[in-house]
C-alpha cells in the first residue's frame, strides 16, 4: 500500500476523480453521452475536443522541462501558425480544396518548427537562459502575426480546414485522435528508444552528460524543435476551432496551462524525471477545472485567480522544503510510547 501511494501518478489520478465526483454531483449530466448522427456529444466529449491544443503544447513542454528548461514562446507561435495557415487559405483561389488546405498546414507547422529551432539556437548553442531566450519570441510572436495578418482578424470559409477541429471520426473529434497521434508518437521517441533516457540524463546534469559522451546540445535543441512544432500543430487547432487568425488571443496563457499540466503529471521543474502519461493525466485535470469554473458561472475576467491558486498549491507541494516541514510536523503530532521495560529475574 505504501508503494502504491508513492507512486508519481497516484495524486494526478486522484485528483482528477476528484473533479469529475464534484461536477457529477453538482450536474448528474456530466457524465452523460448522447449519439446524434453517428456522432459523440457530452461534456466529457467536450474535454477530450478542448484539450487537445493544450495536450500538444504541454507534451512538448514536458520534453523542454525534462531538459531542465522552459518554453514561454509557445502561445506566440500557436499566433504565427495560426495566422500562416490561414492567410495562404485566404489567399487561395481554392479556400476549400484539400491542396490548399495541406499547403497551408504544412505553411503553418514549418513556420513553427523553424522557430522552436530559433529558440534551440538561443538556448543550446548561444547559451541564453531558457526563460529569456524564449520570452523573447514569446513577446515579438504575436507582433509578427499581427504583421502576417497585416493587424486585423483574418477569417476563412473552409470545410476542410474546419474539419481540423469541429470534425467526427468515428464518433468522437477529430481533435481528440490528432491528440492521440502525438501522445503516441512523443511516447514511443521518449520511452521506447535510448533518446528518453539521454533526455533526463542532461536534465539531471547537462555537464557531466557531456562529458560521458551525450550531444547535450542536440538533445536540447532537438526539445525546443519539439516543442515549436507541436505548438504550430496546436495554432492549426485554435484557429480551425473559431475559423479565424487571432493574433491578441491565440494561445493567450497556455504557456502557463502547460507548466501546470507538465507539473501536475509529477515531472519536476529542475529537470531530469518526466512522465508522458502524467502530464495527459495533468491536461485533462486542467480541461476538468476550467469546464468546472465555467460551469460554477465564474467570470472569464476571474477565472485566472482560481488557476494561480492551483499553480501556488502545487509550487508548494513540490518544495522540499515545505515537504520537510508537513514531515516534521507530522512526526512531532505522533503520540511517543515507551515500551514496558522488563524486570530480569
Amino acid at each position: 500500500m505504501k508503494r502504491l501511494f508513492s507512486h508519481r501518478l497516484v495524486w494526478p489520478i486522484a485528483a482528477l476523480l476528484l473533479l469529475i465526483v464534484i461536477n457529477t454531483v453538482s450536474r448528474p449530466s456530466f457524465l452523460s453521452i448522447t449519439l446524434q448522427n453517428g456522432e459523440l456529444y457530452g461534456s466529457l466529449i467536450d474535454i477530450l475536443r478542448n484539450s487537445a491544443p493544450l495536450m500538444l503544447v504541454a507534451l512538448g513542454m514536458t520534453i523542454v522541462i525534462a531538459t531542465r528548461g522552459i518554453d514561454l514562446s509557445v502561445g506566440a507561435i500557436m499566433a504565427v501558425s495560426g495566422a500562416v495557415s490561414l492567410t495562404v487559405i485566404e489567399g487561395s483561389n481554392d479556400p476549400g480544396g484539400l491542396g490548399t488546405v495541406a499547403v497551408a498546414i504544412l505553411a503553418g507547422v514549418g513556420v513553427a518548427l523553424v522557430l522552436g529551432v530559433w529558440n534551440g539556437f538561443l538556448v543550446s548553442v548561444l547559451g541564453i537562459q531558457p526563460i529569456i531566450a524564449t520570452l523573447v519570441l514569446m513577446l515579438a510572436g504575436r507582433g509578427v502575426a499581427l504583421l502576417i495578418t497585416g493587424g486585423f482578424i483574418t477569417t476563412i470559409n473552409s470545410d476542410p480546414y474546419q474539419f481540423m477541429a469541429q470534425g467526427y471520426v468515428i464518433g468522437l473529434p477529430f481533435a481528440f485522435f490528432v491528440s492521440l497521434a502525438a501522445i503516441a508518437v512523443v511516447a514511443l521517441l521518449e520511452r521506447r528508444t535510448a533518446l528518453g533516457m539521454l533526455t533526463e540524463a542532461v536534465g539531471i546534469n547537462p555537464e557531466a552528460s557531456r562529458l560521458a559522451g551525450v550531444r547535450s546540445r542536440s538533445i536540447v535543441w532537438g526539445a525546443y524543435i519539439a516543442s515549436g512544432t507541436l505548438a504550430g500543430m496546436a495554432g492549426i487547432l485554435y484557429s480551425s476551432n473559431i475559423m479565424a487568425a487571432d493574433a491578441n488571443s491565440a494561445g493567450l496563457y497556455i504557456e502557463l496551462d502547460a507548466i501546470l499540466a507538465v507539473v501536475l503529471g509529477g515531472t519536476s521543474l529542475a529537470g531530469g524525471k518526466f512522465s508522458i502519461a502524467g502530464t495527459v493525466i495533468g491536461v485533462f485535470t486542467i480541461q476538468t477545472l476550467k469546464s468546472t469554473i465555467t460551469f460554477l458561472g465564474v467570470p472569464p475576467a476571474v477565472s485566472p485567480v482560481f488557476m494561480a491558486i492551483a499553480v501556488a498549491i502545487v509550487v508548494l507541494a513540490q518544495s522540499r522544503r515545505v515537504r520537510g516541514w508537513l514531515s516534521s510536523a507530522g512526526r512531532l503530532a505522533r503520540p511517543t510510547t515507551r515500551p514496558d521495560s522488563k524486570v530480569l529475574s
